[in-house]
């Protein structure tokens, strides 16, 4: 960690869409000032419309500023705009913008900007926020500052929908060539891009006119691909690294070595993903024999060192939408798992199946393979190669894998975590599309079901119940999340659907 920042190698390409960009938005720096090296991943896109994942928002909203965001206690407060509104029939939201807001272009970030944004996502051809806009009927800029959602139902969630990637303003100029934008992002966040390469590292100045500004103390940040989780121990000893997140089993080492240690709670949950649209998963009764075949104590314990706690359902415990009334639906029975497998033609050692993994979490396929040969299930596994877009490709989009160890980073809104884990379009439904109709119901009582509705929590537990049903998914666990950083490096803003930096501090 220094306070003397470096001027930049120069600008590196990325073929002539990024020499393009940074001959016109520079990519370099001389200012002294703060500085700190964050080891995370590279965004699926640097776009928010074609971002792919939950686990994006940390990186996005370093360029990006959203509508609202969420508090430590994932409560939605202001962030572009300053306030919003519901009309009586709860149809059309209206949100009102900060005076004066800018992109680091330096176009102006008003309520036609924003229109053309939320346009884009629901009409660009490959967004990944139609799923969550489907709703928004039509979108209008009423004023400089007043931009309203006008919908095709009543949906108390908006304002925490945009608090994430949905919400994050890109700016129209930019947008006119949405393949430069995927790569070099133009937002109104936090920090303005001066280096970006790909599968490699994005580096950025602080933004003087972001909104928030005065509460950004870095003036430098580097971003780089985390390498092999045993190196980042010795990383930030060194000082390559200054912040990175920690696999829970090296937390002790990271004690010792006099690091800071810091756990938190995270939306994160883990889970073993079933394609429907694959045999054997085409048989009921496999699916039914798979929900008793997974120890999700073993896995908190032996990948978590404990911090973790198991779930059943996408949400951890503690969370607003964890539903603690369909915890024992399914626990740990390999006995009935054999006999399941019986019912379904498959005696011990006749069923041989593929788990596609990330070479990131080959310890969970390792051991949902031990678990599964309990019950008599041969598997081999298929390590997807690192890379911010290969495990979006094939287990995302391509959806090919027979069974995949997965997990949700969590969203801000949760029917928006529904949607992308049991949706038709849901990223992490790896059986999409299949989502049952009455999921899709029990989602819409809950977006109409206002949020100081005494029942809105029970309307959400149904949604929840109704979805871990219709879903051959089995999630396993949650995990905190781990942080070893600096010891120079301090107020670290971490909440549990994400980092942020805002009020953190370099000594």
């Amino acid at each position: 960690m220094s306070k003397t920042g470096r001027r930049t190698a120069g600008v590196v390409t990325l073929g002539l869409i990024v020499s393009l960009i940074a001959t016109a938005c520079g990519g370099s720096s001389s200012a002294d000032g703060s500085e700190v090296k964050w080891a995370f991943y590279l965004p699926t896109s640097w776009d928010p419309v074609t971002s792919r994942t939950g686990n994006d928002i940390n990186t996005i909203s370093l360029a990006y500023a959203s509508l609202t965001r969420l508090d430590e206690s994932g409560n939605v407060e202001p962030s572009l705009a300053e306030s919003w509104e519901y009309d009586p029939s709860g149809t059309a939201v209206t949100f009102t913008l900060r005076d004066g807001l800018t992109f680091t272009d330096g176009t102006a970030l008003d309520a036609t900007a924003v229109k053309a944004f939320f346009d884009r996502g629901k009409t660009q051809e490959d967004s990944f926020l139609k799923d969550q806009l489907a709703d928004v009927t039509e979108v209008t800029a009423d004023s400089p500052t007043d931009v309203t959602l006008k919908l095709a139902y009543p949906d108390y969630q908006i304002p925490y929908l945009v608090a994430g990637r949905t919400g994050a303003i890109s700016s129209p100029a930019a947008a006119s060539d949405t393949q430069k934008l995927s790569v070099w992002p133009v937002g109104a966040g936090p920090f303005k891009i001066t280096d970006f390469v790909a599968e490699d590292h994005a580096y950025f100045e602080k933004n003087p006119d972001y909104w928030d500004a005065e509460n950004i103390d870095i003036d430098r940040f580097e971003l780089s691909v985390v390498g092999d989780p045993a190196t980042l121990v010795a990383g930030v000893q060194s000082g390559a690294i200054d912040f990175a997140t920690l696999p829970a089993l090296q937390a002790d080492a990271a004690k010792a070595a006099g690091l800071n240690v810091t756990v938190e709670p995270s939306l994160a949950v883990t889970d073993v993903s079933i394609n429907l649209n694959k045999a054997p998963f085409d048989n009921p009764k496999v699916v039914e024999a798979f929900r008793y075949a997974f120890d999700r104590q073993a896995f908190v314990d032996v990948v978590t060192g404990g911090l973790g706690s198991t779930t059943n359902q996408p949400f951890p415990k503690g969370y607003l939408a964890f539903n603690p009334e369909i915890e024992n639906l399914w626990s740990y029975d390999p006995d009935r798992a054999v006999s399941l497998l019986k019912d379904a033609g498959y005696g011990p050692g006749q069923l041989s199946i593929e788990i596609t993994t990330s070479s990131a979490e080959s310890s969970h396929a390792e051991l949902a393979q031990a678990q599964l040969k309990k019950i008599g299930v041969e598997s081999t596994i298929s390590v997807v190669p690192p890379g911010s877009s290969t495990w979006q490709s094939e287990v995302y989009i391509a959806k090919n894998p027979q069974l995949a160890t997965d997990g949700t980073i969590g969203r801000e809104s949760p029917v928006q975590n529904l949607l992308a884990t049991y949706g038709p379009q849901g990223i992490m439904n790896l059986s999409g599309p299949h989502s049952s109709p009455e999921f899709l119901a029990a989602l819409e009582q809950v977006r109409s079901t206002p949020l100081e509705d005494p029942e809105y929590q029970s309307v959400l537990w149904n949604a929840v119940k109704v979805g871990v049903e219709q879903s051959p998914t089995n999630y396993l666990f949650s995990k905190p999340w781990v942080i070893v950083s600096n010891p120079d490096l301090q107020n670290l803003n971490i909440l549990p659907s994400q980092v942020r930096w805002e009020g953190v501090t370099v000594s």
